[in-house]
């Protein structure tokens, strides 16, 4: 894959966004809330390393969010960093065993966003590229 501007996209990035599509997949196939609501958070986590690994090293010093890196280098995300943070709780609480904590709509909403996002960032990294998975199911329904 090649970034925009033609500069080739480091294998790194490449193998976040590979891990970000195989956890969006793994939330489309899970069946309970808490499962897909990790799935697609972890997805979302993995597309914004992506972005934070395209920028180069994450600054020395005190351990850093990825949501506080990723409106560092890409300002233009912030809104995504702040709704993806606002989850990490929840989350935290699932791997926890708090399981029952995530609705059905909750979990739904999340992986809604999670493929926008990872969308939003393959289009940043590569406007010609297709989209994500969503846009591969969608085709294997329209064949189907």
């Amino acid at each position: 894959m090649t970034a925009r501007g033609g500069a080739p996209v480091p294998d790194r990035v490449d193998r976040l966004l590979a891990r970000a599509d195989a956890e969006l997949a793994a939330a489309v196939a899970a069946t309970a809330a808490a499962e897909r609501f990790v799935h697609a958070h972890l997805a979302a986590l993995r597309s914004a390393a992506a972005v934070v690994a395209l920028h180069g090293d994450a600054p020395r010093g005190r351990a850093r969010a990825v949501w506080d890196l990723l409106t560092r280098v890409e300002p233009e995300l912030a809104a995504w960093s702040v709704y993806f943070a606002s989850g990490a709780r929840l989350r935290a609480a699932v791997d926890a065993g708090h399981g029952e904590d995530v609705t059905p709509a909750r979990a739904d909403e999340l992986l809604a966003c999670a493929e926008d996002f990872r969308d939003e960032v393959g289009l940043r990294l590569d406007p010609d590229a297709g989209f994500s998975l969503r846009a591969a199911r969608g085709a294997v329904t329209a064949a189907s």
